[in-house]
């Protein structure tokens, strides 16, 4: 089984840039997106009649959205935490029969900052909803979480240590969530892999030179770690500031 997840940085501009070619090559089981950018009907994404496709659209136009394109009817689709409509689009769930999925495009600090409060207090809620679908089944979380966890997971950590991504209180909070009952997928095959990266920056050079943040992952709770078999980034593709990141699973494991 194979999931898929992607930050596409707006999907109709990432679709002019590659996303079809690439949907239909990896031939994805699921495929999570985040930060789609669009409201109902901005766009018809031509991706095979096997794929049910669920979208959750931030009010404000142009801004954040989630979507899950998957082969596997799900049992139930829930928008938001527990019942509530989250306004900024940002979390879809979807129960099957061996685990639930979630995808999640968790809020920015930004620069400044000034969201950083906010942001403490969505993790909060955000674990214990994880927590919550954990005690019924399985739980797979994967998405851009807006964090570099550890040192390693970023080209210059002594220079941004403080910056928004790279706060302590952020670095805690994926920690407290680890530590309730989930694993890393990436770090779980690969803990001393270095220069492995999901995200750059726009400025000059800097995907060329490598000069990156992982900080979209593939979160699983701890018991389907006999169920892993692969977790991949490819960092080669481009379309967006983001590259798609890869969840490899035994077969009887799904669904």
């Amino acid at each position: 089984m194979k999931l898929v997840s992607w930050n596409v940085n707006g999907l109709r501009a990432c679709v002019n840039k590659g996303f079809t070619e690439y949907f239909a090559q990896t031939d994805a089981d699921i495929f999570c997106v985040q930060e789609t950018k669009l409201q109902e009907g901005q766009i018809t994404l031509e991706i095979g009649e096997e794929y049910s496709q669920y979208w959750n659209y931030a009010i404000k136009k142009g801004y954040s959205g989630t979507a899950v394109f998957t082969k596997i009817k799900p049992i139930s689709v829930r928008y938001g935490i527990e019942e509530d409509q989250e306004p900024e689009g940002r979390i879809l769930t979807l129960e099957f029969e061996a685990f639930y999925l979630i995808t999640v495009y968790t809020p920015n600090a930004k620069r400044d900052l000034s969201r950083l409060d906010y942001r403490l207090v969505w993790e909060d809620r955000f674990r214990a909803y994880l927590q919550q679908l954990d005690a019924i089944k399985p739980v797979i979380v994967c998405g851009d979480l807006n964090v570099a966890h550890q040192e390693i997971d970023l080209k210059n950590a002594k220079s941004n240590k403080g910056n928004s991504g790279f706060t302590t209180e952020e670095r805690e909070k994926m920690t407290q969530l680890l530590d309730s009952g989930f694993l890393d997928s990436f770090r779980h095959f690969y803990p001393d892999r270095t220069d492995a990266f999901t995200w750059w920056s726009n400025m000059p050079k800097v995907r060329e030179r490598n000069v990156g943040w992982r900080i979209d992952y593939f979160l699983c709770s701890a018991r389907l770690a006999p169920s892993l078999t692969d977790a991949q980034i490819d960092a080669h593709v481009t379309g967006s500031d983001h590259c798609p990141v890869v969840l490899l699973m035994k077969d009887e494991a799904g669904l």
